[in-house]
């Protein structure tokens, strides 16, 4: 099989693969460490993974390396899915929202300080806020890579929250922060076993 075939059979299997799967080239590339725009090529059949994405890949959809090289049916070119949409700054927008957030708090802040107050707890609240807009602009935007620890933080800062407002300052609170965070941890870590996968039990028929 020349080089161009082999592209051209690799595409479809990658396609046919990630459709299957549910996934979009952005979040197969996020779980290769790679971009949405090298899915898109190799979907178009321009390049060829390389061994070791390949076998990444393989594990990923619970299939071998030789499967994903092999020839199945017929080529056929990505959907719209390839027409991008407008990519958009996502650190600009998730900079401006925080600092939007930061900005108001500070306003409050001067503004009871002009009226002989001075509420520090402003900013803890504004803390929180901040986390909660990252967390859900990182889910809008679909950049999952660092999701589990944000979340782990903003529960944390829930418990910091608390404790800043509340005047007796219960330390208690952070004893039900520990087991709080290791909940996010496994549930941000539970995985699909590959043998479960409906095409992966067909695949075994």
């Amino acid at each position: 099989m020349q080089l161009s075939e082999l592209k051209l059979v690799a595409a479809s299997n990658i396609i046919s693969l990630r459709t299957k799967a549910g996934l979009t080239q952005a979040e197969l590339g996020a779980k290769l460490n790679y971009s949405d725009k090298s899915i898109s090529k190799w979907e178009r059949g321009e390049a060829i993974p390389d061994a070791y994405v390949l076998s990444e890949m393989a594990e990923i959809f619970g299939v071998t390396v030789d499967y994903i090289l092999s020839s199945h049916d017929g080529w056929e070119p990505p959907t719209d899915e390839t027409e991008e949409p407008p990519q958009y700054s996502v650190g600009i927008i998730i900079a401006i929202a925080i600092l939007g957030i930061w900005t108001m708090s500070l306003t409050v802040f001067v503004v009871l300080w002009l009226l002989d107050t001075i509420w520090w707890q402003v900013f803890a609240v504004a803390f929180t806020v901040s986390l909660l807009t990252l967390l859900v602009l990182l889910c809008v935007f679909k950049r999952t890579k660092y999701l589990q620890y944000v979340i782990a933080v903003f529960v944390l800062s829930i418990f910091m929250l608390l404790y800043v407002l509340l005047p007796s300052r219960p330390w208690q609170l952070f004893l039900i922060a520990i087991p709080a965070l290791v909940i996010v941890f496994l549930s941000c870590n539970i995985r699909i076993r590959p043998d479960h996968l409906p095409w992966r039990r067909k695949q075994k028929r």
